[in-house]
């Protein structure tokens, strides 16, 4: 079976005069009207091809908001391809050059974009885009490295991370900064604090502690830290405020299951997500992967 190519894009969007504007792009090379969007780059996180394909084909900074979906298709030479789209502001005060293969762009109400794209796929993914509430703030919240419970006797939460832990606080910081967020929130642990550093290293952004996101004490109701945590989520939101948060793996799946309300045991072993509110209410939420190393 032939691998496919990945790839990944955005619905870029905008404020205009009666909702929003959508940006497509015009390829001589194919005489085609598409979203933008472009093949990953060898080891390049998806999120990360999205918004970087955005700013080289239509010239703008998208701030990630919702994973639209994927789609699968088989181009005019043959070649196998999925592509992963996502919901974007876009930035336009940018100023990013538009790569040689793009000769136009141009802004259309969702419907009037959703006729003029020459592909269904990028059609369907439209109509899935009109589909959601307007998105007023985005959080990314992921759990801290691992350390503090494997092989640091004694030392507990104030436990360093090891190297592959360190790794994968940097990569999930490439995933994070492209969100834009204004706060960075931790729990109290130190493992939490160093995951977050290397995003506070890259936004030149402090750490702020809030026990809201620490586990539950021994013997204290952990269905109550939820609601307390849940509760400082759609406060953020509710404020229009995007933020990054790291909490300890014992209060995120109570967290995520109050505001989505399922089941906690379907969040007990992922380590990042990517959740998008209008006003204080939950709309979408995704799942963040970046592999160890």
């Amino acid at each position: 079976m032939v691998t496919p190519v990945r790839a990944a894009g955005g619905v870029v969007w905008r404020p205009a005069a009666h909702g929003v504007e959508i940006c497509l792009v015009h390829r001589p090379r194919y005489d085609d009207w598409s979203l933008p969007k472009g093949k990953l780059e060898a080891g390049e996180h998806p999120l990360v091809a999205a918004v970087r394909e955005v700013g080289e084909e239509a010239g703008l900074r998208g701030v990630p908001q919702v994973h639209l979906g994927t789609v699968s298709y088989t181009t005019r030479d043959g070649t196998r391809k999925t592509v992963d789209y996502w919901s974007m502001r876009g930035r336009e005060e940018a100023g990013l050059a538009i790569a040689g293969e793009v000769d136009a762009v141009c802004w259309l109400p969702p419907a009037s974009a959703a006729r003029q794209v020459t592909y269904p796929h990028d059609a369907q993914i439209l109509k899935g885009f009109a589909e959601l509430p307007a998105v007023t703030a985005v959080v990314t919240l992921v759990r801290h490295g691992l350390a503090a419970e494997q092989g640091w006797p004694g030392v507990g939460d104030a436990a360093p991370l090891d190297a592959a832990e360190i790794a994968e606080a940097q990569a999930f910081a490439a995933v994070q900064a492209l969100t834009q967020p204004q706060r960075l929130v931790s729990a109290s642990p130190q493992c939490c604090v160093h995951t977050l550093s290397p995003l506070a290293r890259r936004l030149d952004l402090p750490v702020e502690i809030d026990s809201a996101f620490d586990a539950p004490a021994p013997g204290a109701d952990s269905a109550d830290h939820g609601i307390r945590a849940a509760a400082r989520l759609k406060e953020f939101a509710a404020a229009g405020v995007s933020a990054a948060i790291c909490g300890q793996g014992g209060v995120i799946p109570d967290v995520l299951a109050r505001l989505t309300g399922t089941d906690r045991s379907r969040f007990a072993t992922g380590k990042g997500w990517l959740l998008a509110f209008s006003g204080d209410t939950l709309v979408a939420i995704d799942q963040i992967r970046c592999d160890r190393p």
